[in-house]
């Protein structure tokens, strides 16, 4: 029950928008009309341009992939992403249907100053994904996943999903560290850090990262690794997509069983402050294999709320029980749903399949350790109402990804024992004023706990001031990496690093 799954459980029902329909290879080549029309767009800064019809019509002609306009059968499917409160239109849509593509449509962009979007799997929190009047580049039509077996390697493309690398690498039961929602897309997971149900075994995914082929804001295709361009590569690794579009992964693999043990123990509500107390005791001293996670949720209608302690185990199945067994003796459940299952099976058992039927506002932030105040704070202030889910979770971290130095990676909190979200969502349509206002208040009496946020997890309301604290003693770092690969802040749609040249 991972970051956005606690949506699809049977506690809280959420749903985002349907994911791109695979296209025959003859479907994503078009031509545009012989003149298209000029294009009203907006630049990075905000100001006022015109792209030429013409422009648009040499775009289409050197691209391979599609241009989408607004008229334009795919288009609304294209500039949609999973959270239908980001209802936005850009100008054009670029689709690459691999690096050439993408080298052309970041020049495009590069050359009219445009207001750039880049979409993976299109889970972004804060619609950075999207954006209105500027260009989006969609990579759903650059997906694929090469396994090396006998390297323990994955290579993988930029707009690649997270399930496809998982379907593969455990064909041959080898593994590594992805995040817990099938249709999620590599490149914003790993750029942003890359926690999963693995992460404590494992590493982050970006520990797991060997090398990263990217199309800097030039339009160069620039490889980097621990031997080339270590600079770039260090800033990848948690910087979000500031440098450039990844367009080829390469992981390191893991020997391990496709069997695991998971599942949660459900509770009543009012066992809420036991299972918060369970997981501050046990949580940080659990072993690397045993992945845990808690959930409390009210949901929306008359289901009755209830609290979760959610458990991945990747060890021995003959060692399973015995590790549980502390968690057991809370006492009885209302419900035990821990079983040995596929973990492919169990990666996709959060996936989101209703079409864009509800849309979702989350804060969230680091812990280092989970005090009686904020348990207090927790439990206390949480309050449903039958009009949305109500939800506070955490994605546990320490084990191996804590054995990282905070500087080792541009994802700098190695320290935290996990990443809180409270989260609401609501019916599509509906006027979530209230909702918002709620979590807010709500939020304020628990951030004082907290530190940071996660760079996936990006805010609206983040500050430039808030993104520059949140990378802690990286950040200068990172401004001249930034200053280095994207001196026009073409790529600001993320957790902004400002360039200072």
């Amino acid at each position: 029950m991972k970051r956005r799954t606690f949506f699809k459980s049977t506690l809280a029902a959420a749903a985002f928008a349907t994911l791109p329909r695979r296209r025959p290879l003859h479907a994503l080549v078009r031509e545009l009309p012989q003149d298209p029309p000029d294009l009203d767009a907006v630049t990075g800064d905000g100001g006022q341009v015109t792209i030429r019809g013409a422009d648009v019509a040499d775009l289409a002609a050197r691209m391979r992939g599609r241009v989408l306009l607004p008229n334009d059968e795919g288009y609304d499917e294209a500039r949609r992403i999973l959270n239908p409160s980001f209802d936005k239109h850009p100008a054009l849509i670029a689709q690459p249907t691999g690096t050439a593509d993408v080298r052309i449509a970041v020049d495009f962009a590069r050359e009219y100053g445009l207001l750039t979007a880049v979409k993976c799997g299109g889970h972004s929190l804060s619609g950075k994904s999207t954006c209105d009047r500027g260009l989006q580049i969609d990579l759903s039509a650059h997906r694929d996943v090469r396994v090396d077996p006998a390297a323990r390697r994955a290579w993988v493309t930029g707009g690649s999903l997270l399930g496809q690398l998982d379907h593969e690498s455990m064909a041959y039961e080898l593994v590594t560290t992805m995040g817990t929602v099938s249709h999620t897309g590599v490149g914003g997971l790993v750029t942003g850090g890359g926690f999963g149900r693995l992460g404590r075994r494992f590493g982050l995914a970006v520990d797991n990262l060997r090398s990263v082929d990217v199309v800097t804001a030039d339009g160069r295709m620039v490889h980097a690794s621990p031997q080339e361009n270590a600079d770039l590569f260090w800033g990848v690794r948690g910087g979000g997509g500031n440098f450039g579009i990844v367009t080829s992964f390469e992981f390191e693999l893991h020997p391990m069983q496709r069997e695991v043990v998971a599942g949660p123990l459900v509770f009543p509500i009012e066992r809420a402050r036991d299972v918060l107390a369970f997981f501050a005791e046990q949580g940080p001293q659990a072993p690397d294999e045993l992945d845990m996670a808690f959930v409390i949720a009210h949901p929306p209608g008359d289901e009755p709320p209830a609290a979760m302690l959610y458990f991945c185990y990747s060890g021995p199945a003959t060692e399973a029980e015995r590790l549980l067994a502390p968690a057991r003796k809370l006492g009885n459940p209302l419900a035990d749903q821990i079983q040995a299952m596929d973990y492919v099976a169990l990666q996709r058992s959060g996936d989101i399949s209703d079409p864009r039927a509800r849309a979702s506002y989350v804060k969230s932030g680091f812990l280092a350790e989970m005090p009686a105040g904020l348990i207090d704070a927790i439990a206390n202030g949480l309050e449903g109402d039958p009009r949305r889910t109500t939800a506070v979770f955490l994605q546990q971290s320490g084990g191996a990804i804590s054995r990282v130095g905070n500087d080792a990676t541009a994802f700098a909190y190695r320290d935290a024992i996990g990443n809180l979200l409270c989260a609401v969502d609501w019916a599509y349509g509906d006027d979530p004023t209230d909702h918002i206002a709620w979590i807010k208040d709500y939020w304020s009496s628990i951030e004082p706990f907290t530190e940071g946020f996660y760079v996936n997890d990006l805010e609206l309301e983040a500050t430039a001031a808030s993104v520059n604290a949140n990378y802690r003693g990286n950040y200068d770092r990172l401004v001249q990496i930034k200053n280095r690969y994207d001196p026009s802040n073409l790529f600001r749609l993320n957790a902004n690093i400002e360039p200072t040249v």
